[in-house]
Formats: C-alpha cells, sequence, structure tokens
C-alpha cells in the first residue's frame, strides 16, 4: 500500500512499480536506464538515413498521428509521412460531431506539417474501442457491429461532412483517403458514390481540392483478406489494420481479459493471411502498407519486409530502433525467414525464430 511521503520508481518498460526501492534496487535501476539510453542513442544516430536493407532494399516507415501535435516528433523521427491519421481523436475531443471547418482546420494543421510527403487520412472508425458517447454508435457488440465505414455509410450527412473538410484540406498538400473495416466491394463502391457527391458539391461551390486524390481501404476483416484482388483491382493503395484483423481472425476480444492471451500475432493463421493479403496486393502491382502494433516491432518488421509490405505505420517514438533494424537486415534473408516460419505450426517456435533474427541484426542492442 502506498502512503504519503513514500519513494516510488516506475519501471515503464517492465508495467512495473517499486515502492520505497534499496539502494542497491536504485543503483541497477540506474545501470539500466544508462545503457537504455545508449542503446536509443545508437538508433537515434541513424533517424536520418533511408530506412534501406543491406541488400539495397528499401521500405517506407510513415507515422501514426492522431493531430497536428504529434508531427513534430514524426518530423524529427524523419517519418516519411503519415501512414495513418485517426480522426476520430478530433471527434472524441469535440464531444460529438465537429462542424466542418474544425475538422479542416484540424486536417490542413497536419497536411501542412507534413510538406511534400504523404498524409493518409482514414475516415471516422468510431466503435469498439472508441465512442463518442451518443446513441448513433451504441451497440451490444461494438467490435463487429455498426462500427467505421458502417457508421458512416449510415450517416450520410456526418460522413459527407468529413469527406468535405479531408478534400478542401488536400488543396495543401499530398492526401489520400482511407476507409475502415471495409469488408466488401460493395461498401468500398457506396463509400466511393458519397465522395463523388461530395466532390460536385465542392466543385459547385467553387471549393478547391485534389481531383486525382488517391483512395484506399483497410484491410482488418477477414472476408477483406479473402477478395484481396477484388479490393486491390478499385483502389489506390491498401493497408493492413493488424490489430483488428488478428482479433477478428482468432475470434477473441483483445479488451476481455479473460481470453486476451489468446490474441497471437504470431499464430500461423495470422501469419498466413497476412502473406496472402501482401501476396495479393503486389500481384496487382497495389501499393500495400502495414499498420498496428505489430509494424512497430522489430520482431515483426523484418518478417512484414520479407513479405513484401512497400511500407509500415507506426508510432513515432519506435521508429528509430525499427529504420536500425532494417538497415542492418538483407531483405533475401527476411524472405528467407519468411519461408522458414510459414512452415511451422507452433506460435512459440515462430517466436524463437523471430527473436532470434532480430537478434542476429541487433546484437548487443537486442
Amino acid at each position: 500500500r502506498i502512503v504519503s511521503g513514500d519513494h516510488i520508481l516506475v519501471d515503464g518498460h517492465e508495467g512495473v512499480i517499486v515502492i520505497n526501492p534499496s539502494e542497491d534496487r536504485l543503483y541497477r535501476y540506474g545501470k539500466l536506464a544508462f545503457e537504455r539510453q545508449k542503446r536509443d542513442d545508437t538508433f537515434n544516430s541513424f533517424i536520418a538515413e533511408p530506412a534501406v536493407t543491406l541488400d539495397g532494399a528499401s521500405i517506407s516507415l510513415m507515422a501514426n498521428v492522431e493531430g497536428a501535435q504529434e508531427m513534430d516528433q514524426a518530423n524529427a523521427m524523419h517519418a516519411e509521412g503519415v501512414g495513418l491519421f485517426r480522426t476520430e481523436g478530433i471527434f472524441l475531443r469535440h464531444h460529438g460531431y465537429p462542424p466542418e471547418s474544425v475538422q479542416y482546420d484540424a486536417y490542413r494543421a497536419v497536411v501542412e506539417a507534413a510538406g511534400e510527403e504523404p498524409v493518409i487520412i482514414r475516415t471516422l472508425d468510431v466503435g469498439g474501442d472508441k465512442t463518442i458517447g451518443d446513441d448513433k454508435v451504441k451497440d451490444d457488440n461494438s467490435f463487429m457491429g455498426f462500427r467505421a465505414i458502417r457508421f458512416c455509410l449510415g450517416n450520410e450527412a456526418i460522413f459527407k461532412t468529413q469527406l468535405r473538410a479531408i478534400l478542401r484540406a488536400s488543396a495543401h498538400g499530398n492526401v489520400k483517403i482511407m476507409y475502415p473495416m471495409i469488408s466488401g466491394i460493395s461498401e468500398l463502391r457506396m463509400a466511393n458514390q458519397l465522395l463523388s457527391s461530395t466532390k460536385q458539391e465542392l466543385r459547385e461551390s467553387g471549393e478547391a481540392f485534389d481531383e486525382n486524390i488517391q483512395v484506399g481501404a483497410m484491410v482488418e476483416v477477414p472476408s477483406a483478406a479473402v477478395i484481396i484482388d477484388l479490393l486491390a483491382a478499385e483502389t489506390d493503395f491498401l493497408s493492413i489494420g493488424t490489430n483488428d484483423l488478428i482479433q477478428y481472425l482468432i475470434a477473441v476480444d483483445r479488451l476481455n481479459d479473460q481470453v486476451a492471451h489468446l490474441y497471437d500475432p504470431a499464430h500461423p493463421a495470422v501469419l498466413r493471411t497476412l502473406k496472402a493479403i501482401i501476396d495479393g496486393a503486389n500481384d496487382a502491382k497495389t501499393p500495400i502498407s502495414v499498420c498496428g502494433e505489430i509494424a512497430g516491432d522489430p520482431i515483426y518488421a523484418g518478417l512484414l519486409l520479407g513479405m513484401g509490405a512497400d511500407s509500415l505505420s507506426l508510432t513515432s517514438s519506435l521508429l528509430p530502433e525499427v529504420k536500425y533494424f532494417i538497415r542492418h537486415i538483407k531483405k533475401s534473408d527476411a524472405q528467407e525467414l519468411v519461408a522458414e516460419v510459414m512452415q511451422l505450426s507452433d506460435s512459440n517456435k515462430i517466436i524463437q525464430r523471430l527473436e532470434a533474427f532480430r537478434r542476429e541484426a541487433l546484437g548487443d542492442l537486442a
């Protein structure tokens, strides 16, 4: 029990709190902090270098952001643009549905901060673990219910207001639109129809926007993975939302403590599905990105590179280590790693092999 006057040591890496640590423990943690800082300094020394492997293969490392307040760090980490702009944060901070002007200002601020780099803006993704708090998004099973693109298609006025704001912001930089939780071609086409009508409204009112704005879809529903060839044929780019895809594939609610231990990115079904998605996109020559927790984890980053992902979108603070790792491996070795782990049936053995590959690349920094 913590009482007033206690000294508290917080280890954010291990998720540990120590009450009134001993001198010996303070010394050990001080030494550990020094070693971690040296490790981080080594990673940061390569941050301005391109993410290119030892055998010359490149992969784009982009940032996940929720607003302009995160762009300073993204730029400092030399992110190659924004791979995922989570727009629901604007709605949550507004405690409802912000007007077009508020959204436009928020999108434009990020776009201008990115300069010439691309900014992929994901349309509203409420439901699941993100709720606005009104009756429009209440659902007994919100992870698989009325959320994301389903909510937007069911609330056209809200959706078109957001599309107007995004389109107007596209006049100020390299903007791309991405729809979340697409499960079939019909949803994609309905969303694009609303986008087309919104463009026409802007033309008629004389508003400037990028007439050739690219449109993509997130692949985070198993049905989308199965029809990846169809989606790739009707999109300019694709992005795998691994967090949701994994939980849908394994039928695990990652927020439910009773089953969260079953959430397993190294599950053979997950890895086979990821490879099938990336192969399908590559066959169609449609750029494919990966976002979610595994995109920022070197254990999986090499695997995704070997599978053929064009870009990874991750939290800016994780970018230095991932870039360092990419620069110290060969893509040919990563491809051999993919072939090897695809033959394994046990996720523990898969993780052991991925860990070994990471240690080989990072050496003492692993």
